[in-house]
């Protein structure tokens, strides 16, 4: 089965940029009810939709009180515990992060392993790519953040 996610964040100043779990230095940060992590954000979204359990916003609404400043490592593991409920395990995942500053060269191998180790597969499954906009949009202008992740899932024999 697979499932495809998407997120995307506003940015300002003086706010914390979070990617993967990973806190990345930055001027500018995403403007979120939770932690705004667009990587676990997309990710939980291609979870759900590759298992058929709804999206994020279902579960984890924005107008609840008490997902406001969440950290997304707890819906990820959440969303797991509902996969593993469903005797479902993850093969892989392929997630694009799109943001014009800063690079993420130096970032993209904690991101993978952080990832690695909050769904339990192993690191040679989780691939991570980080693209600019070329100055495009409202990624290009750094007034937004994106991420995309797509992912296969199976059932346990």
């Amino acid at each position: 089965m697979v499932g495809f996610g998407y997120d995307s964040h506003s940015m300002a100043e003086g706010k914390p940029l979070l990617l993967g779990g990973i806190k990345i230095e930055s001027d500018l940060g995403t403007i979120a009810h939770s932690d705004g992590d667009v990587v676990l954000h997309a990710l939980s979204d291609a979870l759900l939709g590759a298992s058929g359990l709804g999206d994020i916003g279902e579960l984890f609404p924005d107008t609840d009180s008490k997902y406001k400043g969440a950290d997304s490592k707890l819906f990820v593991g959440q969303i797991m515990k509902l996969l593993e409920d469903r005797n479902l395990f993850i093969i892989n995942l392929d997630i694009t992060i799109l943001l014009e500053k800063p690079k993420l060269k130096n970032y993209k191998d904690k991101i993978r392993q952080s990832i690695s180790e909050l769904v339990k597969i192993p690191i040679e499954y989780v691939n991570v790519k980080a693209k600019t906009n070329e100055g495009m949009g409202f990624i290009g202008r750094q007034e937004g953040i994106a991420a995309y992740c797509v992912c296969e899932i199976q059932q346990k024999a």
